[in-house]
């Protein structure tokens, strides 16, 4: 019997109509055009200012197939899924605000992005090729992808470093400097015709979760949380979209279970049914355009006769809101994530929250390059990526959770918000406003 319920659920769920909304999200094609147009538009307003902010006048970057870089990936043209036999690029700042030269030292041009600049015939060595050209423009730094601290900016092998090196003469050698701070600049600063589309991103993940937290999907004493996971995966994929982590979903309710930090961030929830009176947190996110949402929010479940949540559960999801209130009005420019992270918690405090602060740049990627503002077991702040500072034309997910003492169930629950947005170095704004109300879901059958 529960096999046949399982089957059914399934059935229910790859059929459901896909929503009038899905009809904007562009076709492969359009994509493409559009990916295209973006990076063109970076490398021509993005990257020079961040280079002339570094001292960078070179920046070389190389990848191997199927062993890219994560900064050179975001260079590549759309219809490029990776990089090319052994890929190298060179992109130099000729100074008085002449346009970046950027070349491929490859066997192919990279798409219009990079000239084709190395020619085997002529030259059968491409390390060599690589050093005439560096040695032609005599740059005065030569950055290239080597960090400690920061995964996304060390995208440099030991192999390609140890061969680079040596083929450099003494004089350019002592010009070469990590690109750490070049390779964070280029990933987190988002361009405007990106901000134009990053929205509708924040959107799409929105309605889906809309969806997800209703009876379209629930039925209360019946739906399990792996069945609205699973939902949430198989919709992302028939609208053409993919997703960067599987989802979550768990429950919090009147039982004896204690709100254990270590497993809620380590541990996958166990598959639970939907039950009436229950607050359930889903956390998701979708890739689209090339870039990511990261997004969590909470429905409750009506029991029967109910017309809208516990008072008191309405009561925690304003601190939640009102935690972010206080994290995103401490943004600022120059300011470390530590910093922003102390002052939050610190006023968080002060106006009677339990805070916990774990808020990440997003970008490229899900969990992206940029300054570190707490991390779920590090509240006291996070060396080095913490003391990273803060610059504008950056995104962020602001990720945070809020405890609070519920009197009817006896125990301590933790409203756990995610919501994407954009700080332009003023203020920050929701990219696709925020969850200030639960969704609701009915027990009733007849609504």
């Amino acid at each position: 019997m529960r096999k046949a319920l399982a089957v059914t659920l399934s059935f229910v769920m790859l059929t459901l109509p896909v929503h009038a909304w899905a009809n904007d999200i562009l076709s492969m094609k359009q994509r493409s055009e559009l990916i295209d147009k973006i990076t063109v538009e970076r490398f021509e307003t993005v990257l020079p200012k961040i280079m002339e902010r570094e001292g960078i006048d070179m920046w070389v970057l190389m990848s191997r197939e199927y062993n890219e870089d994560p900064v050179l990936k975001t260079m590549l043209p759309s219809t490029w899924i990776s990089a090319r036999r052994h890929t190298m690029l060179v992109i130099y700042d000729p100074g008085n605000g002449q346009p970046l030269e950027r070349l491929a030292v490859a066997r192919y041009a990279v798409g219009s992005l990079f000239k084709k600049a190395w020619d085997k015939e002529a030259q059968p060595d491409q390390w060599e090729a690589l050093k005439n050209i560096i040695k032609t423009r005599s740059p005065s730094k030569i950055a290239i992808n080597k960090s400690e601290a920061f995964a996304l900016a060390d995208g440099m092998t030991a192999t390609e470093h140890e061969k680079f090196m040596a083929v450099l003469p003494k004089e350019l050698k002592s010009r070469v400097v990590s690109g750490e701070k070049l390779s964070i600049g280029w990933l987190e600063t988002r361009s405007e015709l990106e901000m134009q589309y990053y929205p509708v991103l924040a959107q799409i993940g929105h309605s889906l979760i809309a969806t997800a937290f209703s009876n379209e999907v629930i039925t209360p004493n019946v739906t399990t949380t792996d069945d609205v996971v699973w939902w949430l995966r198989d919709q992302t994929r028939a609208l053409g979209l993919t997703n960067w982590f599987h989802p979550t979903v768990s429950i919090q309710r009147q039982d004896n279970d204690v709100f254990d930090q270590i497993s809620a961030f380590s541990k996958r929830p166990g598959e639970n049914i939907v039950r009436p009176g229950d607050l359930i947190h889903v956390d998701f996110g979708i890739t689209y355009l090339r870039l990511n949402t990261d997004q969590q929010q909470h429905a409750y479940v009506l029991k029967p006769g109910e017309k809208d949540a516990p008072a008191s559960l309405k009561n925690a999801l304003k601190s939640g809101n009102q935690l972010q209130d206080i994290l995103t009005g401490n943004f600022k420019v120059g300011r470390t994530g530590n910093t922003i992270l102390s002052m939050s918690r610190q006023q968080a405090i002060e106006q009677g929250i339990t805070p916990a602060i774990y808020t990440h740049p997003l970008g490229f990627h899900g969990h992206a390059a940029g300054p570190t503002i707490g991390m779920w077991d590090a509240q006291e702040g996070v060396p080095v990526q913490g003391d990273y500072p803060v610059f504008a034309q950056t995104a962020y997910s602001i990720e945070l959770n809020a405890a609070s003492f519920i009197k009817e169930w006896n125990k301590e629950i933790r409203i756990m918000l995610e919501e994407d947005a954009f700080f332009d170095g003023k203020s920050v704004t929701y990219l696709d406003g925020r969850q200030t109300e639960f969704h609701l879901i009915h027990s009733d059958k007849k609504q």
